[in-house]
């Protein structure tokens, strides 16, 4: 592939602003077979099933699509290459979800399996063992199960080690009990990474610990009878009631479940923003097409130099962001620690992509808060992610504690 043929690989069908490609040549590849089977397959089964950002795909078709992106060699991608993955530097992989999400698909969060697939599993390789590997990580990988990170309780979200799930040894096996809040994949998952306490009753000290756990298992309920303001039922509860899971499918080492959890939280953050930048992509997109064809006075509401202003604005921010997130991702291809640096994406992405959509909204008028246009849609899904994933809040106190520990810095 030519330096021309990277260039059209990497630009989208309606993209705002035309800018050199950043990643590998694999990378623009991938990005233009996505955009093929977004844009055909997926868009026709979207159309042929009524599915768009209200109405969510049931678990059937969502394993047809996994199965498909599989085959085609999109489900898995972001995998170790040992398994059969592409092993794409940090740069390649926001770049091709960026791409995934600014095509407007209802099948985005779905093609390479982000709530319930490969990249739920594929930090866990180095830990689990032969037999959780054939059972639980294979089969994930392949497309044939299912699979959802389960850590967030009612009072357990940005104070992660506050669980109350408890996980007591008993035989061979750990007995659990609990409940688990906000899991997003959950309503379509075979099997949860969950996370217990294994403490002893009382004790001050936390010991959070790692379970594979089957959700058909007796005494595990699924409850998704709700929806976040989205509007999608991506996210459930699980109750487990005395739920007995053989002490082999515990992750690791009794106590480092948190550990475990933590351990790419750097990577995870800034894997957020892509989708993000994609999503705020789409509301410039839509804003920009809207105000060249809405009519006021005689004339196009782009021809204002309000509604300019406001276009020049979210084109400046949604720039800034998408390079302060690729700058991230250098920066970890290169081995630096940049848990600040991933913190400041996460949050100046989140917090901009959400006034891309505001100001999107704002140009719609009327017709931006109408239920059914996309650009109400992404308002209310870009203000989920200020919560999503750690606060804006929680981004601000990590970045705050790495400059302050920073070699030089002074308190008191």
């Amino acid at each position: 592939m030519n330096a021309k043929d990277m260039q059209a690989a990497s630009q989208r069908p309606g993209d705002l602003i035309e800018m050199p490609f950043e990643g590998s040549p694999r990378a623009a590849e991938l990005i233009a077979k996505l955009n093929d089977f977004l844009h055909g397959e997926l868009a026709e089964l979207a159309r042929e099933h009524g599915i768009d950002h209200e109405h969510s795909p049931g678990k059937e078709l969502l394993r047809k699509v996994w199965k498909r992106s599989h085959a085609l060699g999109f489900y898995g991608m972001t995998l170790p290459q040992a398994m059969g993955g592409e092993g794409l530097s940090v740069l390649d992989q926001v770049l091709i979800k960026e791409a995934i999400y600014a095509s407007g698909s209802p099948f985005a969060p779905h093609v390479l399996g982000e709530l319930s697939g490969p990249p739920r599993v594929g930090a866990l390789v180095r830990k689990a063992t032969p037999e959780q590997m054939e059972k639980f990580i294979l089969p994930v990988a392949r497309a044939e199960k299912s699979i959802c990170f389960a850590l967030t309780e009612a009072g357990a979200g940005s104070d992660a080690g506050a669980l109350e799930t408890r996980a007591e040894l008993d035989g061979d096996s750990y007995v659990l009990s609990g409940r688990k809040r906000f899991i997003s994949g959950s309503p379509f998952a075979d099997f949860a990474v969950l996370m217990a306490s294994t403490a002893p009753q009382g004790a001050v000290q936390r010991e959070i610990s790692a379970f594979f756990v089957d959700l058909t298992a007796e005494g595990v309920e699924v409850v998704s009878g709700y929806k976040t303001m989205a509007g999608q039922s991506h996210t459930g509860d699980i109750l487990l009631d005395k739920v007995r899971v053989p002490a082999a499918h515990m992750i690791g080492e009794p106590g480092r479940g948190l550990a475990l959890a933590l351990g790419r939280i750097t990577v995870n953050r800034l894997l957020h923003c892509p989708a993000m930048l994609g999503l705020a992509q789409c509301a410039l997109r839509d804003a920009r097409d809207y105000a060249l064809a809405r009519q006021q006075f005689g004339r196009s509401i782009a021809q204002f130099q309000s509604i300019q202003h406001m276009l020049a604005d979210m084109a400046t921010e949604w720039t800034a962001a998408r390079a302060l997130m690729i700058q991230t991702a250098r920066a970890i291809d290169a081995g630096i620690d940049a848990r600040a640096q991933a913190s400041m994406s996460k949050l100046f992405c989140s917090e901009k992509a959400f006034a891309i959509a505001d100001r999107a909204v704002q140009i719609h008028g009327g017709e931006g808060i109408v239920q059914g246009r996309r650009v109400e849609f992404l308002f209310r899904m870009l203000r989920m992610y200020r919560v999503l994933t750690g606060t804006s809040e929680i981004q601000r106190n990590t970045i705050a504690k790495e400059l302050l520990a920073a070699p030089g810095s002074q308190v008191g």
